[in-house]
């Protein structure tokens, strides 16, 4: 069910009524009592995620299933055997 937004043309007071949009318009403000409520139109909500786990789990980056070789910048020195020639 909405809630809806009223203002009095009288005592300039807003009230909020939550009610089934079939319900008839509310004459009657609840302060000054006389039958002067007029609906206003209101922006309403924003769309409001509850409950955790949404942007962890649907917008996340997927891993790849290879994982890729990190260059750290360090190279090992080979070592080479190297034959002396005697003259």
């Amino acid at each position: 069910m909405p809630t809806y937004d009223y203002i009095c043309k009288k005592c300039e007071k807003m009230v909020e009524y939550f009610q089934s949009m079939s319900d008839a318009p509310k004459k009657e403000c609840p302060d000054c009592k006389e039958d002067s409520l007029r609906r206003v139109i209101s922006g309403g909500t924003g769309l409001i995620f509850k409950g955790s786990g949404y942007y962890l789990t649907d917008y996340k980056n997927k891993k790849n299933k290879s994982p890729e070789k990190k260059d750290t910048g360090t190279k090992k020195k080979e070592k080479t055997s190297k034959k002396k020639i005697e003259s």
